[in-house]
């Protein structure tokens, strides 16, 4: 607002340079504006709709980086290694989506021909009673609106605690009190049922396999039988180790051990 003034005192010619340079001035500005904002995360969407797949990981992962990660960056990270018929890391990146929004469709669509293209073929065992009620329980809610909710609850139950004391007539206080055992129980519950499953998923790992091939032997030890053998994309579990053996278990359940094998952790 102060330069105003002063431009107008100048004569035409310093004027007309003057209006050229601030034109000058804010097209640079806005080109380099531009430039700020085309994130590397846009940068890969563009260089992925154009059909360049290794350029568009490359921007994915300086996203990765920089610290930053989401399941919109994993997931297209996973389609860029799928185009590129690279299983193990396709699978590996779709996986890590699943982890962040294990309700996603395309996700899980995406993720299911990416395993199509593996060697294994393995079946899942039948689910316990326990684990599909898990499943259905966190289906609701994950396990940190689990904890909020159970936090709330509390609140309440103990406000109905509070009441019971505090008020004289009994029918009130037998209905405070009943109100406050049956959240009671009910924080209780959940709290048990969520704190260990939350245990579990954190005590659990598991893994990509990223070698060709390995052989998976009964003991961790080469004069041992040889079980089965698993190939790149695989997902197992880790269970143990031992120096340069590692001990897994796939999804039929079948345990056994491999040495030296290349495995990714999904933690």
């Amino acid at each position: 607002m102060r330069i105003l003034p002063f431009l107008f005192k100048i004569n035409s010619l310093h004027f007309n340079l003057g209006i050229r340079f601030l034109a000058l001035f804010f097209i640079v500005a806005t080109v380099g504006n531009a430039q700020s904002m085309s994130t590397p995360f846009d940068q890969g969407n563009t260089a992925y709709n154009n059909g360049d797949f290794e350029k568009a990981i490359e921007h994915y992962k300086e996203v990765l980086a920089s610290g930053q990660h989401s399941a919109a960056l994993y997931f297209n990270l996973g389609n860029a290694y799928y185009r590129l018929n690279n299983v193990g890391e396709s699978i590996y990146y779709f996986e890590k989506a699943k982890q962040l929004d294990p309700k996603d469709p395309d996700i899980q669509f995406n993720s299911s021909f990416a395993n199509n293209m593996t060697i294994d073929a393995i079946d899942e065992i039948p689910q316990s009673q326990l684990a599909v009620l898990h499943e259905k329980v966190f289906s609701i809610m994950g396990v940190d609106a689990w904890g909020k909710t159970i936090v709330v609850f509390a609140w309440i139950a103990l406000l109905c605690f509070v009441a019971f004391l505090f008020y004289n007539k009994s029918i009130l206080k037998r209905l405070f009190f009943t109100a406050f055992i049956i959240l009671l129980f009910f924080v209780l519950g959940a709290f048990l049922f969520t704190f260990f499953s939350h245990q579990k998923v954190v005590n659990t790992e598991y893994a990509i396999i990223f070698s060709e091939q390995i052989n998976i032997w009964t003991e961790p030890n080469e004069r041992a039988d040889v079980q089965f053998i698993l190939h790149e994309g695989t997902k197992v579990t880790l269970l143990d180790t031992l120096d340069e053996w590692q001990k897994i278990r796939i999804a039929n359940g079948s345990e056994g051990w491999t040495k030296n094998a290349s495995l990714r952790s999904l933690k």
